[in-house]
């Protein structure tokens, strides 16, 4: 047996954990940290659901403006706004856009926005989501 087969036997016997984030702390290098599905949370931000809620839209946007199979410079043509900007937004640069702007833009790509507000469940926390249909 060579030192890299031997290598790779007692890599396949090793076993792999799963944990929530939340308990990272005890985690090693056999560990995977099972997340909690908002990036932002997970790496501490204290505005991760503002973060999160933006980068759905942004992505929607995104994902809008090539499935008509426009380029960057037609789509900020269509949205009044620049190729910059638009750029911006691909690459998730996303501080100099705001809520409005984003639903404004989904206004011009024919899509309705609908904003509910709601008294979360008795043992709920109050949250910010996007739900993109």
């Amino acid at each position: 047996m060579t030192a890299g087969s031997k290598a790779r036997a007692k890599s396949a016997k090793t076993k792999m954990r799963s944990l929530p984030i939340e308990r990272a702390a005890e985690a090693d290098d056999n560990t995977i940290l099972i997340g909690t599905g908002n990036v932002f949370a997970d790496l501490g931000f204290a505005d991760a659901e503002e973060r999160k809620a933006k980068a759905d839209l942004a992505l929607g946007i995104k994902k809008l403006v090539e499935k008509n199979g426009w380029s960057q410079r037609e789509a900020a043509k269509k949205l009044s706004t620049s190729q910059p900007t638009l750029s911006a937004l691909w690459a998730g640069k996303l501080s100099s856009i705001t809520y409005d702007k984003l639903t404004e833009w989904y206004l011009v790509l024919g899509k309705s926005v609908r904003i509910t507000v709601y008294t979360p469940r008795k043992h709920d926390e109050p949250r910010l989501e996007v739900a993109l249909a």
